[in-house]
C-alpha cells in the first residue's frame, strides 16, 4: 500500500518516485492550459461553422460565410486582367515600331515578358537565351528564322517542325543512316566542313569540296553561310547547335537532325507572344 507523501515546500503531493534525493511532484496542470484548450476548441467550433471545413461525398460544408478561396482568386484575375486589358490590347494590336516608341508600353511588355521566358523558354534556351545542346543561342545575334521581333512572333505562334498547319519546317538528311553516303564519304565532309570557318573556296575541286557542294550546299548555300529563315545554319562561323566538333558533326551526318519547338499559339496569347518577342529581340548581342 503506497503512503502519499506531500511536498513540505509547495504542498503538492508527490507522485513516489525519488532520484538520489530529487522528489518528483504531482504538479496540477496549470489553469491557462485549460483555458487556452477551451478558447482554441470554441474557435474550431466556430470556423467549422463560418468557413468551408468538412468533406463530403462529393462536395463539402461550405460555411454561412459563404467564403471560397477558388472564387477569391478567380475574382483577383479578373480584376488584374481588367486592370491589363488598356496596355495589352494596345500590346496585342500595335506595330512594334509604335510599341517601341513608346517607353511605358515598352517597359510593360518586357516586365511581362522576362518571367515568360524564364516558365516557358529558358528550360530549352537557357538563362538569358544562352543556348546548349541542341537548342540555339538567342542573344548572339545569329538566327535561323529571322531575328525581328516580327519574325521571332511568327515563329512563337507557329512552332518549328510542330503540329500548328503553318509551322516552320527543317529537316538534316541522315547521310548515313539512310545510304545517301558512305562512311568514307561521311568522314571526309566531316574533315571538309572544319575548315569552313576559313570561308568556302568555291574553286575548291577536292572530294570534301565536291561532297559538299553535291549534297550540302542546297539547303546552307554554296559559300556556306546558310539561308536565313530555311533554318539551315551558317557553316563557317563558331555558331553551333549540335556542336562543330568532328565527333558532332559525323553524328549530324549520319544521323541527322530535326530540332522542334512547339508553337506557343494555343498556350500563351497574343499579347504575351509579342511581348516575348521584343524580350528575344533585345538579347541579340548580349553574349559574352
Amino acid at each position: 500500500m503506497s503512503v502519499e507523501k506531500r511536498d513540505p515546500v509547495s504542498g503538492y503531493l508527490t507522485t513516489g518516485h525519488d532520484w538520489n534525493g530529487i522528489t518528483e511532484l504531482n504538479s496540477p496542470v496549470p489553469r491557462t492550459v485549460f483555458f487556452f484548450m477551451a478558447v482554441t476548441h470554441l474557435y474550431a467550433l466556430v470556423v467549422w461553422v463560418l468557413l468551408p471545413a468538412w468533406p463530403l461525398w462529393d462536395t463539402f460544408t461550405k460555411g454561412v460565410l459563404g467564403i471560397d478561396q477558388k472564387t477569391s482568386v478567380a475574382a483577383d484575375l479578373a480584376a488584374a486582367n481588367a486592370a491589363r486589358a488598356g496596355w495589352t490590347e494596345a500590346l496585342a494590336t500595335e506595330e512594334f515600331d509604335a510599341i517601341r516608341a513608346d517607353p511605358d508600353l515598352l517597359g510593360r511588355a518586357l516586365a511581362t515578358a522576362e518571367p515568360l521566358f524564364g516558365q516557358n523558354c529558358q528550360v530549352c534556351h537557357g538563362a538569358d537565351g544562352i543556348g546548349g545542346p541542341g537548342f540555339p543561342r538567342l542573344n548572339d545575334g545569329i538566327w535561323l528564322w529571322g531575328g525581328t521581333a516580327e519574325e521571332i512572333a511568327t515563329t512563337l505562334r507557329v512552332g518549328i517542325n510542330a503540329a500548328h498547319p503553318d509551322t516552320h519546317f527543317a529537316q538534316m538528311p541522315a547521310f548515313g543512316r539512310d545510304g545517301l553516303l558512305t562512311r568514307p564519304e561521311i568522314a571526309v565532309l566531316t574533315d571538309y566542313v572544319q575548315t569552313l570557318g576559313e570561308g568556302v573556296n568555291l574553286e575548291d575541286t577536292s572530294e570534301g569540296a565536291v561532297l559538299y557542294q553535291t549534297n550540302c550546299a542546297a539547303c546552307h548555300g554554296e559559300d556556306g553561310l546558310g539561308i536565313e529563315g530555311t533554318g539551315s545554319p551558317n557553316l563557317t562561323d563558331d555558331d553551333w547547335v549540335y556542336g562543330g566538333d568532328a565527333v558532332s558533326i559525323h553524328q549530324t551526318l549520319m544521323a541527322g537532325r530535326q530540332g522542334q519547338m512547339p508553337s506557343w499559339q494555343s498556350r500563351l496569347t497574343e499579347a504575351e507572344i509579342r511581348a516575348l518577342a521584343l524580350y528575344v529581340e533585345g538579347l541579340a548581342g548580349m553574349a559574352p
